[in-house]
Parts: C-alpha cells; structure tokens; sequence
C-alpha cells in the first residue's frame, strides 16, 4: 500500500475512529479536514449484509439524487426513426445504430452512459467485451435499456446514477462533490440511503445495514450512524 501523505495523516487525526458520527457533524467535519486543491467528490460507502451470489440480494439498479453528483454525463443511445430524434431533443450526446456501434467495436469510448431501444440489443449485444468490462452495457434493471429514450436522457443528464454491490456486498456512490452546500450533500445521502433501506432483501437476517461511510477522493473515511440519517 502507497503511503499516506502528511495531508492525509493531518486529515485523520481530526477524525475519531471509534465514532459514529451524526450525519450533519460527519459532513461539516469531511468539508473541514478537505485537503484537495481540486473540486473532489464525495463517495458514500455501505457495508451490507448481503450474499451477492445469491440472485436476490446481488443489489443492482439506479436512482436520481435530488441535487445530482456535479457532474453533467456524456450520453451515447443506439436507437432509431423516431426514438432517435426523441432522444437527441432530450439532450444525448451521441445517437445512431449500426455505424455508431462500428464505432465503438473498433474502441471508441468517449461516453460515460449507454442507452438502447429493445430493438437495438440484438445488435448492441456485440459490443458486451467492450463495454461489459466498463459496467456501460446497457441493462433494463437500471433504465437503460428502454423505449421511453426521453426519460432515460433525461434523468441521466439530472444526476441519475448506477450502484451495484461488489463481490463481498459493499456499495459505494459518488453522491456530489466537496462544493456541494452540507445540506445538498446530506439530502444527497438521506435519498440514497432510503433506497438502500427499501432495497432490503427479504432473506437477509439479522443486520442489513453494518456500516457507513463518507469520504472525499483522497480523505479517510467517516463514519455515520445510520440512525441519524433516517
């Protein structure tokens, strides 16, 4: 492991490990122990109890957070006819079919979201090794394989985002960035963490929610205790 610069070292002895911090005090305090001297985001981190290679609760979808992520995404929809004009009137960065789907078989990726008409999958589906490994694939359980393209554009150009549970049940979300207001930030957490809530399988036992956790790109983390959010 790198070692940690004397920023960070700074950062950490502000920061009491052994606490759960109350959600607006862990905010304030991530803005007060910032270092970066760029605009960082902000991640959210969940440890979960959960078994991913059970089908029900390998957790996936999407969800729009209420002030966005800061970020504006390059969208790319593979549609045609009227779903294609319908989808550059709602703002998408890229649209086509066969051409545009040559494009990125010979590597182009210059996007950061994909979106397709069901109709467009058989072809799509070509292009799984390439975007598969970038998680841009496009996949109806996030709305992004869909007919309604304007919605889609839509709610991605707002701040829609995607989460996934890794390997060992954690989740993490970019949830807006250090110039974000604390407010904006906590309503940010507040919506993402309700949707973890109502995501709860029903065969998980016990404790679903163990751990959270908010950090900037180069911060350590800070604990919060769930119950603050809710």
């Amino acid at each position: 492991m790198a070692k940690k610069g004397k920023k960070y070292a700074e950062a950490l002895e502000k920061i009491d490990r052994t606490k759960n911090y109350q959600l607006k005090e862990a905010v304030d305090l991530l803005k007060n122990i910032s270092f970066e001297s760029f605009d960082a985001s902000v991640e959210l981190a969940f440890r979960l109890n959960l078994n991913p290679r059970k089908a029900e609760q390998n957790l996936r979808g999407a969800t729009v957070l209420p002030n966005g992520t800061g970020k504006t995404k390059t969208v790319l929809v593979f549609a045609k006819g009227d779903k294609a004009k319908e989808a550059e009137a709602a703002g998408a960065d890229y649209v086509g079919d066969e051409e545009l789907i040559n494009k990125v078989m010979k590597g182009w990726t210059e996007f950061d979201t994909v979106v397709a008409t069901p109709d467009m999958m058989s072809q799509v589906g070509k292009l799984g090794r390439t975007l598969g490994p970038k998680g841009l694939m496009p996949n109806p359980k996030t709305g992004t394989v869909t007919q309604d393209v304007t919605k889609a554009v839509e709610e991605i150009k707002a701040g829609k985002v995607e989460y996934r549970v890794d390997k060992v049940g954690n989740l993490h979300l970019i949830v807006g960035k250090m110039s974000f207001s604390s407010d904006k930030l906590a309503e940010n957490i507040k919506s993402f963490y309700e949707t973890v809530r109502s995501l709860r399988p029903h065969t998980v036992k016990g404790v679903y929610i163990k751990n959270i956790a908010i950090a900037s790109t180069m911060s350590p983390g800070i604990k919060i205790d769930p119950s603050s959010i809710s």
